[in-house]
């Protein structure tokens, strides 16, 4: 997100100053990509570079430093890139949003999402969903979803808002105990004042979301818009468009407003989970 920002303040001023990226790669003796990649967020800024952007668009002292601490912080290791052997692309540009986003929001159809997975339900989800890992990766994997986690009760806590297909209710995940116990851990989970989880009942009949699960993540800047994240067997896709991202918002307001009440939803939960014990 320190990089999205940084990118967006970049493309400003470049708009700002009327050059066209073109311009400005042959002043600083970038490639025209370089440019387009560093206003778009996928390519970090050296300090010296970023002084030479910051001089060929003529920004006053006063509004430096804060461009400067950005693009520090942008360099910044999370901690999720200590498990980068593990850890997809996608997955990890994922976590790295939801470190800074103030709330994520999630359609799920089958799974219950990463976020609020118990230990258990997490390592039956990897060994099915990628038989050739060794024990070590999976053990690596699962890890990865419990540090997630914390984003939920530090000192500034991830709103969560959860709707599930009532299939995720109906489909078991390693053992029947296994499954039970993540049914208690989200009915649970929908007590604490940050979280809610919502069923989504078959007799709802057919919806906008009904071709498949996606993410909406949140941050605190009015400048920042929510980013869509959909994820399949191969990759993830993030959505930026405004236009794209009205859709799915709508979309998960209406599932909300249809989905059982959070204290129906737990009802459901528990019951499901007794019938497994």
């Amino acid at each position: 997100m320190r990089r999205r920002r940084l990118a967006s303040e970049l493309r400003r001023l470049r708009t700002e100053s009327g050059l066209t990226m073109q311009e400005v790669a042959d002043r600083l003796g970038f490639a025209a990509a370089s440019i387009s990649r560093i206003e778009t967020g996928r390519r970090g800024l050296r300090p010296r570079d970023l002084k030479a952007f910051l001089d060929l668009y003529n920004v006053p002292e006063e509004d430096r430093e804060a461009l400067a601490v950005l693009a520090r912080e942008a360099q910044q290791r999370g901690w999720w890139q200590n498990y980068g052997d593990v850890l997809p692309s996608e997955y990890a540009t994922l976590i790295g949003l939801e470190a800074e986003a103030t709330s994520v929001r999630t359609y799920q159809q089958t799974l219950v999402p990463g976020l609020l997975q118990t230990a258990g339900y997490a390592r039956a989800v990897v060994e099915a969903s990628r038989p050739n890992d060794t024990p070590d990766e999976v053990d690596r994997r699962v890890a990865v979803r419990m540090e997630r986690q914390k984003r939920l009760m530090d000192g500034s806590p991830l709103e969560l808002s959860v709707i599930l297909g009532e299939g995720v209710v109906h489909q078991h995940v390693g053992t029947a105990q296994t499954t039970a116990e993540q049914f208690r851990h989200l009915a649970e989970a929908n007590r604490r004042p940050n979280i809610m989880v919502q069923v989504l009942p078959y007799r709802a009949g057919a919806h906008p979301a009904i071709t498949g699960s996606f993410n909406i993540v949140g941050f605190p800047a009015h400048s920042d818009l929510d980013v869509i994240y959909l994820e399949n067997m191969a990759s993830g896709l993030y959505l930026e468009d405004a236009t794209d991202v009205r859709r799915y918002v709508g979309v998960f307001d209406y599932l909300r407003a249809v989905a059982l009440s959070p204290a129906d939803s737990m009802a459901m939960l528990m019951d499901a989970s007794t019938n497994l014990t």
